[in-house]
């Protein structure tokens, strides 16, 4: 089911740059580097657009945002729906690993009309989101305010560390 709804350049944008990690990025460059991000409709309904001040840049890991996982779960609106590309840190027992997580954020609370707009514009998203491997699609905060949940997602009962934090 197509709404019709397209997705911003600006959108496509952010997300190449954080799929594409570059190797010889100087301090500077890793600090500017979106850790988690959330997409919302425009006003009138035709685009997906990057919520304004709705991200966690790497830089802010350790100063503004101690722990970057519960800062984007509080980031995350009680009432309404959101897309959301989290990079995921984490470990299992043979390696680390880095990977984007898509997240389609529909909670109980959010309007039927929300829900129904943002679940048949998702697949307006994904189609640009060439890659990615993990997508996530969460009702309320109950399913997503555990890491372990996460941590299940990403790789089952191997995955030991998220973020640097023991689960």
């Amino acid at each position: 089911m197509a709404s019709g709804v397209t997705v911003t350049d600006e959108v496509i944008t952010v997300f190449n740059e954080m799929k594409v990690r570059k190797l010889q990025a100087n301090e500077d460059e890793k600090k500017k580097r979106k850790k988690a991000v959330l997409f919302c409709l425009s006003e009138d309904k035709k685009h997906i657009i990057l919520e304004e001040g709705k991200e966690i840049l790497t830089g802010d890991v350790g100063v503004t945002c101690q722990d970057p996982y519960l800062h984007f779960v509080k980031m995350l609106p009680a009432d309404d729906c959101r897309y959301a590309l989290y990079d995921a840190t984490y470990e299992t027992k043979e390696t680390k690993k880095e990977d984007l997580v898509f997240i389609f954020w529909a909670p109980d609370g959010a309007p039927l009309k929300s829900k129904m707009i943002y679940a048949s514009s998702k697949d307006a998203i994904k189609k640009k989101f060439t890659g990615i491997k993990h997508e996530w699609q969460v009702n309320g905060l109950e399913d997503i305010k555990d890491r372990h949940t996460l941590a299940d997602k990403l790789g089952g009962s191997s995955v030991i560390t998220l973020e640097g934090s023991p689960l």
